[in-house]
């Protein structure tokens, strides 16, 4: 039975819940359903959309939107903040040792060879420190809760987390439709975060760049699917959001083209995968990335936010070490545990995955968005005997991990209140300053009844996550 965050194992609503509780038993039938219509009118008008690759029937489509706010006490969060800087801490501490002395793989914490050919290692950065020696600007960490303590990290999202505009989207659109309701909860503010975002990157530009460095926000274009979102976050930082046509290097420096003439660029703000960065160093058939923009990182003048190179840390396969790594560089235990997971590399582990196939969750090292896994209590035998044929041909492209009964969150669903899988993704900035947590996050749910699947990509929804101030 899944743990319910709004009645726990079943002794009566929680205590964060209680004042929602209380307002919903007051609410007029068929006002939760009129806000929701209302709330889809309103990110329908603003454009607030998302494109599914492949998919033949639309190119863009809404995020559909839960009006039930999800709620996190304030000492759980405070549990939670202490978590995520501890891991993202050590990430960054992790990135500057494998690209530098690799101390982690000589001791044997993690295995050199799933590092140094890890398709996301980035040669070209060995020996390279990042201006003001920071990796990961910008992470995002999937949280699962499973009982009343019982938080667990997913994965780690350290090259381009999106979904950050869905979060500030959701809070303006709860606080426009519930006004009564907010004058009633103590939630912590997330209209900050393009503060905070801000106040990072200007701190994690290059020193010769002033007080008032210049940020852009690099996109690979419209077509992109979190386009949408680039545009959202240029716009809240009152920066340029460019395409890479825009860009160009001269002198080892970074220029933009603007109509008052060119204008050295500080900080990148990217949102391109590192292979479309510089088609001088990485692939040459790039049409979205700057010729020379490497040369410009490597000498120094120029921030790339998040650093190259930082898809070592949120490989599926590296985040099994994530404990050990936490340990050897903080001298901590980790506060956040990991799911407990199978590497499928190790040929006992391999061996048990495939007697239970039908019991886990498998996943590719290098996958996202939920593509590229097998959930198998909801798989059919002929998915789950071509899974098998893949493992056995491939073993070290995956792990598993036992199927966990996620919490449910109310949600509503033909105007009744369902219980509904939901996960959490945090944002964490770090900058030369330190490290710091936006209250909240994105909430995700699985809008199918019984559904473990929560990404959008695959027919999830959002939530909007309300940290409590007490």
């Amino acid at each position: 039975m899944a743990f319910d965050e709004m009645s726990g194992d079943g002794g009566g609503v929680r205590e964060s819940y209680r004042g929602l509780a209380r307002w919903l038993a007051d609410a007029p039938d068929g006002l939760l359903q009129a806000r929701s219509r209302q709330a889809e009118l309103f990110f329908r008008r603003m454009g607030i959309t998302f494109a599914v690759y492949g998919d033949a029937e639309s190119s863009e489509r809404l995020i559909p939107f839960d009006v039930v706010p999800r709620i996190i006490g304030a000492s759980e969060w405070a549990g939670l903040e202490a978590g995520l800087t501890q891991r993202v801490r050590a990430i960054n501490l992790f990135l500057a040792d494998v690209y530098g002395a690799q101390e982690c793989l000589k001791a044997g914490v993690v295995p050199a060879e799933l590092i140094l050919t890890n398709p996301h290692y980035v040669p070209e950065m060995q020996g390279r420190r990042p201006p003001r020696g920071v990796w990961v600007h910008i992470a995002g960490v999937d949280l699962v809760r499973t009982s009343e303590d019982g938080f667990y990290v997913l994965e780690d999202n350290c090259r381009t987390p999106s979904g950050v505009s869905y979060m500030l989207e959701n809070r303006e659109m709860m606080m426009r439709l519930f006004p009564d309701l907010f004058a009633d909860y103590p939630v912590r503010p997330v209209e900050t975060y393009a503060d905070m975002l801000l106040a990072s990157l200007r701190a994690s530009a290059p020193e010769a760049a002033g007080p008032d460095p210049t940020i852009v926000v690099l996109t690979p274009g419209p077509f992109n699917s979190a386009y949408y979102e680039h545009s959202f976050l240029a716009d809240k930082l009152g920066v340029d959001l460019v395409e890479g046509r825009d860009l160009y290097v001269d002198d080892g420096k970074v220029f933009m083209r603007t109509t008052q003439g060119r204008q050295q660029v500080d900080v990148v703000y990217r949102r391109i995968d590192d292979d479309f960065l510089d088609p001088l160093t990485f692939r040459p058939d790039s049409s979205l990335g700057v010729p020379g923009l490497m040369t410009a990182y490597q000498n120094g003048t120029v921030t790339l936010a998040n650093a190259v190179g930082t898809g070592v840390a949120d490989d599926k396969a590296v985040y099994t070490y994530m404990p050990e790594i936490i340990r050897f560089f903080t001298g901590e235990e980790p506060i956040l545990k990991n799911v407990p997971t199978w590497r499928c590399r190790e040929p006992e582990a391999l061996k048990e995955v495939l007697s239970k196939l039908d019991q886990l969750v498998v996943k590719e090292v290098g996958g996202s968005g939920g593509y590229g896994m097998l959930v198998g209590p909801a798989a059919s035998k002929s998915e789950i005997e071509a899974f098998r044929k893949r493992l056995i041909n491939d073993p070290d492209d995956f792990i598993a991990q036992p199927t966990l009964e996620l919490s449910t969150a109310p949600t509503l669903d033909k105007g009744e209140l369902h219980g509904r899988h939901v996960d959490l993704r945090p944002f964490v900035l770090s900058s030369p300053d330190g490290v710091k947590v936006a209250p909240g996050g994105l909430t995700r749910v699985a809008l199918k009844p019984g559904s473990l699947v929560v990404n959008s990509s695959q027919g999830g929804g959002t939530k909007d996550t309300w940290v409590l101030d007490v």
